[in-house]
């Protein structure tokens, strides 16, 4: 799991980012990928901001699962897709449907991927990075019912990309929050 961080590292972290260019005025997403990287286990954190004030941290996952690890093919030719760390992504994603079944943030801006195709059970350390718009790397829950209490441990075919919250409850709290605002602007970095 993800170390604690305090708001002013996590501020000073993203700040100093190549990609910054400033701090949303409105709700953004900061995701953490962990360095333990553990196979097919939600192992990452995600904190809500708004602006520079610090409303609330999930835990979820920044990689892929089993499913797309194992199997890269199936999802595309190129392999699996994992997200570029250490970037900032903004307004990347339009609140709207994921699957067609559960409120989420859909992707509808450009971020940057690695095809991963390797079958070693690590995301990431193989592959061409390429950004790619609307290919689905969505913000959305590991349970189509925002009403289960259970926060699932493994991944699975959950995330074979997207940017997945593991914890239904502080889920849902998240989307009702930032219920009046349709667009999302994310950053993700790596465990420091």
């Amino acid at each position: 799991m993800v170390k604690n961080y305090t708001d002013s590292e996590l501020l000073s972290r993203v700040q100093k980012l190549k990609s910054f260019v400033k701090i949303p005025d409105m709700y953004w997403i900061l995701g953490i990928r962990s360095k333990s990287d553990l196979f097919d286990v939600f192992d990452d954190k995600f904190y809500l901001f708004k602006g520079e004030q610090f409303i609330m941290v999930m835990s979820g996952t920044t990689n892929p699962g089993k499913s797309g690890l194992l199997n890269p093919e199936k999802y595309n030719d190129r392999g699996v897709a994992v997200v570029v760390a250490d970037k900032w992504y903004y307004n990347v994603w339009t609140r709207g449907l994921h699957n067609n079944k559960v409120i989420a943030y859909r992707q509808t801006g450009g971020i940057d991927l690695i095809r991963d195709n390797n079958k070693n059970k690590k995301s990431g350390d193989s592959g061409i990075s390429s950004e790619e718009f609307n290919r689905g790397i969505n913000l959305h829950p590991s349970d189509y019912n925002l009403d289960s209490k259970t926060k699932k441990t493994n991944i699975g075919a959950w995330s074979v990309g997207c940017q997945v919250v593991n914890d239904i409850p502080k889920y849902k709290e998240l989307m009702n929050i930032t219920r009046t605002q349709q667009v999302m602007s994310y950053c993700l970095i790596n465990e420091f």
